[in-house]
């Protein structure tokens, strides 16, 4: 039931975008943006007000205010953009649900790294304030996503 109200929702829409790309990618560009925007919403609000811009003590070590906010923000964010791919924009994979999450997993350990390292590099080695740091990661990282997860982890055939 919601499956259907959430591909009826943004199918309505896809007819005003339907010269600019196929479903497949508009239903990505949908989901993949609305993940992204409560991702950084989830981001904010973690770095901004749950740690309040603190470190974070762990037995394996001080972690960063906002490598801390990544992880809140990402281990809330996962699973939607897993859900949201696998029902919404990629149903008629043929690939195994075990192998799609096997896949969607090693795609994200890969993102994670990526985000690690631009979120680091943007504030640590430029300067740019974290929130800012976290949208230009995004950009980057959703890049390679669509296409790994288009050509990968959910392929057809």
């Amino acid at each position: 039931m919601l499956k259907k109200g959430i591909i009826r929702s943004i199918d309505f829409f896809y007819p005003r975008f339907s010269k600019l790309m196929p479903l497949q990618t508009f239903r990505y560009a949908v989901c993949g943006g609305a993940n992204t925007v409560l991702d950084i919403f989830l981001y904010f609000i973690a770095y901004n007000f749950i740690l309040d811009k603190n470190i974070v003590y762990t037995p394996a070590g001080p972690v960063s205010p906002y490598i801390a906010a990544f992880l809140l923000a990402f281990s809330i964010s996962f699973p939607t953009g897993y859900l949201l791919n696998k029902h919404i924009v990629f149903p008629g994979s043929a690939l195994l649900g075990r192998v799609q999450l096997f896949r969607y997993f090693l795609l994200v350990v890969v993102c994670v790294a990526l985000n690690y390292i631009f979120i680091k590099l943007f504030v640590e080695h430029f300067g740019i304030y974290p929130t800012i740091s976290k949208v230009l990661t995004t950009v980057i990282v959703v890049s390679f996503s669509y296409l790994t997860q288009k050509n990968f982890t959910f392929r057809k055939g």
